[in-house]
């Protein structure tokens, strides 16, 4: 063997065993437990049992709207109207309630409300060449107004203790919305990775052209991604309601940065086709002990907004160096 050959079997050792031990929900897991020892830290009451519950409870809303995400910057698209259907969610669900409905069927009442806005979403991004960035800004103006109308621009309160249940109550030491994110994460995962759509999914991602020469129905896929956006923020939207105890026109304002950043951060590829759901279950994590953090060392909202943006665009550079290397 000469020389060269040995050293291209060097290169190509280094690559494959560089390669089959990077996972960038890896990364992320390491920046999350490097983040959790500095603020315990600097701060007294970051470990404090108190704290971490109700930072597991507020976790799970992110997280649930994350998962939903992943599916849209799988396939190369984004939904910035998550937050807004947070709000239209809760809103009308506490506005049914208040209204006589039973809970039950005003809680499907109002997350069928938050699907259609997903269902919207998809089918525009699908049949037209408007950028999904245009349309989900544009549904998020929608969605906001049509929360501030419904309720006149106040709270929607005085709901009953049980459909407060969901939100405030517990299953043996943990929040019932934790529980619920776990599932989701075990639905997501599921799909993702054992399922045809999942791997339609991310085909979409990779090459568009490839999907659709493959017979693929794009459209299809692109309006059932949406709509799983679209029901995943409905479902944080019924449990900020219910440990609210009120429809707030407001909720969820800016939580669709916190969804995107969660995507990116666990590994997600912001232009698709590459990431883990898994990598999004961290990077919640992450952006939640981050916001956490930031609140319990008194810094300002302003200023977390540009630490969060910042984290954002340090992600995707990690992320984008790590595949022009490959």
């Amino acid at each position: 063997m000469t020389e060269k050959e040995t050293h291209n079997n060097e290169n190509n050792l280094f690559y494959k065993i560089n390669n089959s031990y990077y996972k960038p929900e890896i990364y992320a897991g390491i920046g999350l437990v490097l983040l959790a020892i500095f603020l315990s830290f600097a701060s007294p009451y970051f470990l404090e049992a108190r704290n971490l519950i109700n930072l597991a409870r507020q976790i799970s809303l992110y997280a649930i709207i994350a998962a939903g995400m992943t599916f849209v910057i799988l396939t190369g698209g984004i939904d910035l109207s998550v937050g807004s259907i947070v709000a239209v969610t809760g809103t009308f669900i506490a506005g049914f309630i208040k209204s006589g409905i039973p809970i039950l069927p005003a809680i499907l009442l109002g997350i069928g409300i938050g699907v259609l806005f997903g269902l919207f979403n998809g089918f525009i991004v699908a049949n037209t060449r408007i950028p999904a960035i245009i349309v989900t800004l544009a549904t998020m103006s929608i969605g906001r107004g049509t929360a501030l109308l419904y309720s006149n621009g106040y709270p929607i309160s005085g709901l009953a203790d049980s459909f407060k249940t969901l939100g405030r109550g517990y299953l043996g030491p943990l929040p019932i919305p934790v529980y619920i994110m776990i599932i989701i994460f075990i639905f997501a995962y599921v799909i993702l990775n054992k399922t045809r759509f999942g791997r339609h999914v991310y085909a979409l991602g990779g090459n568009e052209e490839t999907v659709r020469l493959s017979g693929i129905n794009i459209r299809r896929l692109k309006m059932k991604v949406y709509i799983i956006s679209g029901l995943m923020a409905s479902i944080s939207g019924l449990i900020l309601a219910s440990r609210l105890g009120s429809g707030q026109p407001l909720a969820g304002d800016g939580w669709e940065l916190d969804a995107i950043a969660a995507v990116v951060v666990g590994g997600t590829d912001i232009a698709g086709g590459r990431g883990t759901i898994i990598g999004t279950l961290i990077g919640a994590f992450v952006i939640g002990v981050l916001n956490n953090g930031l609140n319990l060392l008194n810094v300002s909202a302003y200023l977390q907004l540009v630490v969060k943006g910042f984290v954002i665009i340090g992600a995707v550079f990690v992320r984008a160096g790590r595949v022009k290397y490959n």
